[in-house]
Parts: C-alpha cells; structure tokens; sequence
C-alpha cells in the first residue's frame, strides 16, 4: 500500500489547538488511520472488516 497517494481526510472533531487530530484515507481494500499533527509517524491499516468493528466500536462508547 502507497500512503504517499492516497488521499487523507481529516476527522470534523479536528481543532487548531491539537486536540483530536486524526486523518483517515481508504483504498478499495484498506483503510489508513494517522495522526495529523505527525503524519510521517506511525500509521494505523486495517482491512475493511477491521475498520467497521472499530467504527463500531467507537460508536458505541
């Protein structure tokens, strides 16, 4: 998988203070997850099956 192409959005939760800083960029079979604030950092990639549990998940709390 390519980061470098793939097109980062960045979560409406979002501020300019540095709080709550997450990009999302999904390829057919994977979806990347990354910290904006550091986006040569790490990266998070999950096949679609694990994104939607975590989407879920995260819903739930």
């Amino acid at each position: 998988m390519e980061l470098s192409s793939m097109l980062w959005r960045k979560s409406s939760h979002s501020n300019d203070s540095g709080a709550n800083c997450v990009e999302v960029a999904a390829s057919p079979n994977t979806v990347a997850i990354r910290d904006s604030k550091n986006p040569d950092g790490g990266v998070v990639a999950l096949n679609r099956m694990e994104a939607c549990a975590l989407s879920a998940l995260i819903k739930s709390i």
